[in-house]
């Protein structure tokens, strides 16, 4: 048999080798969207907070050189003491921002492939560190795309750089005649516009490579048909051995059913086409039940065995026709066929009447 190849798998990847592929860790994923989505929940921090934040930290940095400045420290413990404290407070301004990037980057992942944590992800691969393996992912087509699209957002970037410093050239002459604290807010303006628009930029590019992942995701996963064929094997079972089972199961089921037809009170006949059995204990049944029935062929066999057992037979074309469409194995007649049913049963223990006492 020739072996599959990339030309085969024509067929689009089932629900299943989708779900075992994220179990393994292999889903559609972007890297552009996470950095995206950090990018404008920093600048939006900025925005809103980022003065704020600054003046706590210039707030600190007086008290710092204060400190040092008024002999606070004195020794080694002194020194200890001052950085742990300088560490501690400049870690308490920094927290809200570094927990908000750290919501966002969990956030940009889940929202493209849901929660996926898995134990077998978190063990260690040993066949990562074979360089061999390494090397082949260097020169793979993925990483080639990978290589374009960084050198494609680096002159993105830059790109949008340009165009915003050269737009702001003409008032670079006169930053020397401003002040420290103004040259540094212009400035900072600048670095923000910048930092927006490369935002605004990486999030139309971020959308592009999710869109592009997951064609490639589906790409990768695409089946063959006697992949199709496999999987529908062991999900629904080898269709020649379900046809055989049920088989069986009819042939125990029919077998079980000739079994009955001797201890019935009636086969009721079309008479060739519908034979069914029935039986009836006042004292145990509700209503007569149906014990065995069939059509054509196994019509045939019942009368043959109710025959052989004596079992009355009664000719009625349209009870037998009615019994048949209306009554499963095993089950009650229909309500409505009471009477039509207790009629012949009346008749048939009469007919055993007359028999026992001829």
């Amino acid at each position: 048999m020739a072996q599959d190849n990339g030309m085969d798998r024509t067929e689009k990847p089932t629900a299943k080798k989708l779900e075992d592929a994220r179990k393994k860790g292999q889903v559609a994923q972007s890297r552009e969207i996470p950095s995206a989505m950090i990018l404008m929940t920093s600048l939006a921090v900025f925005y809103f907070g980022g003065q704020a934040m600054a003046q706590k930290l210039a707030d600190l940095m007086r008290v710092s050189f204060r400190n040092l400045g008024g002999g606070w420290i004195q020794n080694a413990g002194s020194v200890h003491l001052m950085v742990g404290w300088l560490f501690n407070e400049t870690l308490s301004i920094l927290m809200p921002m570094m927990l908000a990037l750290l919501v966002i980057g969990i956030v940009a992942n889940v929202a493209q492939f849901g929660f996926n944590l898995k134990e077998d992800l978190l063990a260690p691969d040993l066949k990562k560190l074979n360089p061999i393996s390494g090397i082949k992912r260097l020169v793979s087509l993925k990483s080639l795309v990978e290589l374009v699209k960084s050198i494609f957002k680096i002159g993105f970037v830059g790109l949008i750089a340009y165009v915003i410093l050269r737009g702001e050239l003409v008032s670079i002459p006169s930053l020397i005649h401003m002040e420290v604290i103004d040259t540094a807010a212009y400035m900072g303006e600048v670095a923000f516009k910048i930092a927006f628009f490369v935002c605004l930029g990486l999030i139309v590019l971020a959308t592009a490579d999710f869109a592009y992942q997951r064609w490639q995701h589906q790409k990768d996963l695409m089946m063959t048909k006697q992949e199709i064929k496999e999987e529908r094997k062991q999900s629904d079972g080898d269709p020649q051995v379900k046809s055989r089972i049920r088989s069986m199961q009819m042939e125990m089921a029919q077998r079980r059913m000739m079994e009955a037809i001797p201890s019935a009170d009636v086969v009721i006949t079309n008479p060739t086409h519908f034979a069914i059995a029935i039986k009836f204990d006042a004292k145990q049944m509700a209503a007569p039940q149906v014990v065995a029935k069939g059509a054509d062929y196994m019509a045939l066999r019942i009368r043959e065995i109710a025959e052989e057992h004596n079992v009355p037979r009664v000719e009625n074309k349209p009870l037998a026709r009615a019994l048949f469409r209306s009554a499963e194995i095993g089950d009650f007649i229909p309500e409505e066929l009471y009477r039509a049913v207790a009629e012949v049963l009346a008749y048939v223990y009469r007919l055993k009447g007359i028999r026992h006492s001829g």
